[in-house]
């Protein structure tokens, strides 16, 4: 099995499996109709561990998934706004020191070619312990791959695999794993979720239930708090209404 650069011949043929099935798997995007799911026994709210109906993959959690404060994000990883506040979150959740995690999930928009490929491969990293990095990676990456052909897309990420691994990572395991049921049973579920939820752009925000409408005006009922604002699309008002919000929840 190759673990660092390149390829087997194994892994060779199966980059080309692999090409093909990205090259379709950017244009048609899962719908998470889960018609087969039960969707009334998730709580979706709290971190949902790994199940059969998520192909066994759990929540991702970006900070301590025990935090007194969760915050649930719905987003696409070509999505411009979700690559431009990626790092405001992330800033956020270490001033916050332990206090605020965010749950994230995919929820992909159908203009967005690449976007189920992407979260593909981003799942795919998850299985071996990079889901975090990889998906800060390609946020911060976003105009070099969002308009890439199949071969180019998948090179991309190979080598982004590559680098947030340290060459450590399983790149034949990767390769496998974007194209595997497990991969798009989770995104499907993650879909299911948002559509239950009426996600209806992205990123989207919420804290017990109540949709942060972060670039227009909005407020929200923190213990008999109102915590209202006129537009957090910038990246300090944004982390400004998110420690408000924590603050609330804490009874601070």
């Amino acid at each position: 099995m190759s673990k660092k650069k390149g390829f087997s011949t194994v892994g060779a043929i199966i980059g080309v499996v692999v090409v093909v099935l990205l090259v379709l798997a950017g244009v048609a995007v899962i719908d998470g109709n889960n018609k087969a799911t039960d969707f009334e026994k998730y709580d979706f709210y709290s971190v949902i561990e790994p199940t059969p109906d998520n192909g066994n993959i759990g929540d991702h959690v970006k900070g301590d998934k025990d935090a007194p404060v969760l915050i649930f994000e719905y987003a696409d990883y070509q999505c411009p706004g979700c690559a431009s506040i990626n790092p405001r979150v992330n800033k956020a959740i270490e001033q916050l020191d332990g206090k605020m995690a965010v749950v994230y999930r995919s929820y992909l928009l159908s203009y967005h070619l690449n976007g189920t490929a992407a979260a593909s491969a981003a799942e795919a990293a998850g299985l071996q312990g990079y889901w975090k990095p990889y998906a800060d990676k390609l946020f911060a990456q976003q105009s070099e791959w969002e308009s890439a052909s199949g071969d180019e897309r998948t090179d991309l990420f190979n080598k982004y695999f590559t680098e947030v691994s340290d060459g450590k990572g399983d790149l034949d395991k990767f390769n496998k794993d974007i194209a595997s049921n497990e991969v798009s049973k989770k995104i499907s579920f993650d879909m299911g979720i948002g559509k239950r939820i009426d996600v209806s752009a992205t990123p989207a925000f919420y804290v017990d239930g109540q949709w942060i409408q972060w670039s227009d005006a909005g407020s929200v009922e923190i213990n008999g708090k109102t915590i209202s604002w006129d537009s957090a699309r910038s990246g300090d008002d944004f982390i400004k209404l998110l420690k408000e919000i924590v603050e609330a929840k804490l009874g601070n």
